[in-house]
Order: structure tokens, then sequence, then C-alpha cells
């Protein structure tokens, strides 16, 4: 259930109900489709935890911060869910806003599982409190790297934003195409216009193009022009971040929107649960679920048995991370200490590699698996 959001000040909470904070980006310029369809996958989660007796006969309930892709506002609601009294923190779709969360989380000594973001340093210092259901950027983006180049493509040009998340992705993509043959080339979109960026692709012999910036824009527009240059006929344009995976891309774009491969953690086939929660998320959508959707519904799985198994203490469910054994939707999650991340990880989620259909843009081809 979500709850509206609690006036300033407000620090007493029910102790009829069992409370989880959830960080969504619910409002721009945050991710608002990728908020919405996480919200979806936490509250139909919560709904079917209640309707199974709850946490020990308590019912779960779900309060819902909006952080707008703003990490100061997320950490701000990170303070006032602590005050609430909830029992642990959920969600979160974007990176930089995940970071100042885990890092706010971290502080106060209050169980974060993050669901959606990847940045590798979720936190500086490694720590207990938070672990992390997706996949970490470099794992992920290895995987695309490699089929970059089991697709031939060598000369790789990114268009990019500054962002943390941004560098990280275009550094992980260099180092691992380096050794292997490959070239990135750089693009700062704060210099240029998707006209001169088609330029600058003509000039560079780039055969591939990956849009490491926001959605809707500059990502729209950029995509328009390549598209609409003849000289570019041939370039593939790639998106890792997943821009292409939710419908307003394709509503955007329409023919355009096809052929750009992303990244997605799903499996090849749903197990029987994810089927089960696909159909009943499309329910609550009214379109397909994405991705996103099913890390909410994995992310309240987890926490209600954590909650179920070792009570509400927020040490004790920071102490228990070791010990999730919980089939997911989308696979059997369990956590551990992951060289090179500073969180309790679930090494791996699944990751494909996926594109819309040329004939059918509505239909996800898979292209490559992890």
């Amino acid at each position: 259930m979500k709850t509206s959001p609690s006036p300033p000040g407000a620090q007493r909470t029910d102790r009829s109900t069992v409370k989880i904070g959830a960080l969504v980006p619910l409002t721009r310029p945050g991710w608002v489709e990728a908020g919405r369809h996480l919200l979806a996958g936490l509250e139909l989660a919560v709904r079917e935890v209640n309707d199974a007796g709850g946490i020990v006969g308590r019912p779960l309930e779900l309060v819902v911060r909006d952080t707008a892709a703003d990490p100061q506002r997320a950490a701000a609601a990170v303070d006032e869910l602590a005050r609430l009294g909830v029992a642990a923190l959920a969600g979160e779709y974007h990176s930089v806003v995940a970071r100042a969360a885990a890092a706010r989380a971290d502080a106060l000594g209050l169980p974060f599982l993050c669901s959606s973001a990847v940045l590798d340093a979720l936190t500086e210092q490694p720590t207990q409190w938070v672990a992390r259901l997706a996949p970490a950027q470099s794992h992920g983006w290895q995987i695309y790297a490699d089929f970059l180049l089991s697709a031939g493509h060598s000369r790789i040009a990114v268009a990019a934003q500054p962002s943390v998340y941004w560098a990280s992705g275009a550094r992980i993509l260099r180092d691992y195409l380096a050794p292997r043959g490959g070239t990135v080339i750089e693009l700062d979109m704060r210099a240029l216009a998707p006209t001169a960026l088609c330029e600058e692709l003509v000039d560079h012999r780039a055969t591939a193009l990956l849009l490491l910036v926001g959605h809707p824009e500059p990502a729209v527009s950029i995509v328009k022009s390549v598209r609409r240059d003849q000289r570019l006929a041939e370039i593939m344009i790639g998106a890792p971040a997943g821009q292409p995976e939710f419908a307003e891309w394709a509503t955007l774009l329409g023919d355009d929107s096809a052929a750009v491969p992303f990244l997605r953690y799903l499996p090849e086939r749903l197990s029987p649960l994810g089927v089960r929660v696909e159909t009943a998320l499309c329910e609550r959508l009214a379109e397909a679920p994405s991705f996103v959707a099913f890390e909410g519904y994995d992310t309240i799985a987890v926490l209600a048995d954590v909650l179920r198994s070792h009570g509400t203490d927020r040490a004790r469910t920071a102490e228990s991370w070791a010990r999730v054994a919980v089939e997911g939707t989308r696979g059997q999650i369990q956590f551990s200490r992951t060289p090179g991340i500073s969180v309790w990880q679930w090494a791996w989620a699944p990751i494909q590699v996926v594109d819309r259909d040329p004939a059918e843009p509505d239909r996800f081809r898979i292209l490559h698996a992890g």
C-alpha cells in the first residue's frame, strides 16, 4: 500500500505495522516511467505479503518518498524515514541518487536494499548496512562490451554528459575494450549539438554510437539526427543504460526506436513465480512490465523474508544479508561480498543485451546473454 507524505517533523510510528521506506523517482527530472514500474513491483509484493499474513501477523506498510533524481532530496528522505521508524529502506533507480541514500543509510545504521542502481561504488567504504539486487555496472557493461566485439564493432563512440555514472560507464568500456583491440571515442555532449555529433561520428569513422546521456533528451534528438544522416546509415546506436526498455522510448521515436541494443536484467524464460508476477504487474501497469518492476517485487520479497526470520531490529536485518536465500522472480537471490563492490551484492541477476525488433517495435529480441 502507498501512503501519503507525512507532515514535517512527524516522528511517531504506528506499532501495528511494519514500515518499509521506499525511494522512487516519481517526478522529473527523475526517470518517471522507471519509477512507476519500480513502485508497481514494490506495491504488488507488499500486497501479496499482507494477503499471506504480513510479518508475523503485522501488516507491511510502504512509506513512499519521491526522490525526483535529486541526491540531496533522497538523503533528506532517508533522514525522515529513519525518524518515522521504518525497519528498512527499499528502491531507487538512479545510481547517483542511490549512492547518496546509501551513504546516509550507512551513517544512520538503517538497512537499505537497493533495487536498481548499478554504480559499483555505491558507498565510499565497505558497509554492512546496504545490499543490492541489480548487477554492478562493471559486470553488466563488460557483458555489453563483449556484445559489441562479437558484433564486429571496434571503433565505438560514446556521446556522454557529465555524471559519475556516465563517466564510470565510459571508463569500464574503455578499460575492457582497449586490450581487445577496441577504441572508445568520447564525445562531450555539453559542446556538441546532435547535428555536430553526426560530423564527429563521420570524422572518427565510428561503427557504433553509445548513448551515455539523459532520457528523453538529449537521447531522443541524437537518435533522430543520426537516423536521418545518410552517411551514418550503417552505424549501430546502443544504449547500455536501458533507455529503450520503456514504452515512452517507442512512443517518442516510432520506427527509430528499434535496433538500439540495451541491457536488461531478465532470464530468457521466467520461472513459474516470475510468470505469475508478470501477469499481476501487467494488470497493475496496463502494459508489459520492465525488468525494473521485477526488481521492485524481488526487493520486498527479500525484505519480507528477512523481517519474518529475524524481526524488525535494524542491526539484525543488516547482519542477515549473508544468510538470505530467497526465490525471486528472476532466480535464487543470495548476497555475497564481491571484490570491488562495497555493499552486499546479488552476484548476479541474469543479464541480457536486447533491442526492439524493427519489424515489430513492441517486441524485444535477445541479442546476447551474460
